[in-house]
């Protein structure tokens, strides 16, 4: 089982379908669980998708359209009812805290989840931990709204070839971890020449927006770019009026980016079939497209070293 996967609960946009249920994605990242935007329905299609949502550990809300906020109550109790013995983190725009007041304390129950709140109140980093550093920008909808992007730092991997060129193992191998080089007889063995650069991955969700700079900042680089695609192009204008994405406008930002897996979702109920999504977004990213699909899990794709 892959450590780092995209589980997918939903994929719908304003209004559910048959076979899209509200948006939803839980990133398992280690031992990490980052929930983006739990819309209506997110608790039962955990259960269907096998998760446990004591998997929970952040909970992600780029802003506070129902379709990506209607599921928090739901979880925020269902946190107390497994009695989740870990800290959740919430993190949400700041100028939305009236909204997630309302939705955390939607109904009567017995809370006992430690649930603490992160409002976001700019760019910038919001928190960091063994996962890396969890990053937002602010885009451009008609309410204010935030992306994510998640850095792990860049690490190095040793390589037993060149630890028994130099004639290092045993306890001196964590020394130069730690250390960076050390001494062995009269040469001096540095933490380079004994490992291979292994960059840290990459992870970015970006919702509800126009096209702005904020969408390319936060899929730079990224090994996994989780894209809103909500209209085709013969539809761009209603895209820019509601301050949405075109799936032709998630192939570009993902072939500016260097993106590895381009992840469309989010698509308006007008489409039955999202086979177009993917053939425009494929004139302008000739990269790894998935068109999500409710209860998909999708892996971080494998590490790459340099």
């Amino acid at each position: 089982m892959p450590n780092r996967e995209l589980v997918v609960l939903g994929t719908a946009s304003q209004v559910p379908t048959r076979h899209r249920n509200h948006n939803g994605y839980l990133l398992l990242w280690d031992d990490e669980g980052f929930l983006f935007d739990p819309g209506e329905g997110t608790q039962r299609q955990l259960l269907l998708a096998g998760v446990a949502a004591t998997r929970v550990t952040r909970l992600c809300v780029t802003h506070f359209h129902g379709d990506h906020c209607l599921g928090v109550p739901g979880i925020v109790q269902r946190l107390s009812l497994d009695d989740a013995k870990h800290p959740v983190h919430a993190y949400f725009p700041a100028t939305g805290q009236e909204y997630f007041t309302r939705l955390r304390n939607a109904s009567v129950f017995y809370q006992r989840a430690d649930l603490r709140e992160v409002p976001v109140g700019g760019d910038g980093p919001v928190a960091e931990g063994r996962f890396g550093v969890l990053h937002t920008r602010r885009l451009e909808h008609p309410v204010d709204a935030v992306g994510y992007r998640l850095v792990e730092a860049d690490q190095r991997r040793f390589v037993a070839e060149l630890l028994a060129r130099h004639g290092l193992a045993g306890p001196i191998v964590g020394e130069l971890h730690r250390a960076g080089e050390v001494t062995v007889g009269e040469r001096r063995v540095r933490l380079e020449d004994v490992t291979v650069a292994r960059p840290g991955q990459k992870f970015a969700f970006v919702m509800d927006t126009r096209l702005c700079d904020a969408v390319y900042e936060l899929a730079d680089g990224v090994d996994m770019l989780v894209i809103e695609a909500t209209f085709l192009d013969e539809d761009a204008e209603l895209a820019d009026r509601y301050g949405h994405l075109t799936a032709s406008q998630a192939g570009r930002v993902a072939a500016q980016c260097n993106v590895r897996r381009l992840v469309l979702t989010h698509f308006s109920q007008r489409y039955p079939d999202t086979r177009r999504h993917r053939d425009q977004a494929a004139e302008h990213f000739s990269g790894d497209i998935v068109v999500a699909a409710d209860l998909q899990r999708i892996a971080v794709p494998p590490r790459q070293e340099v």
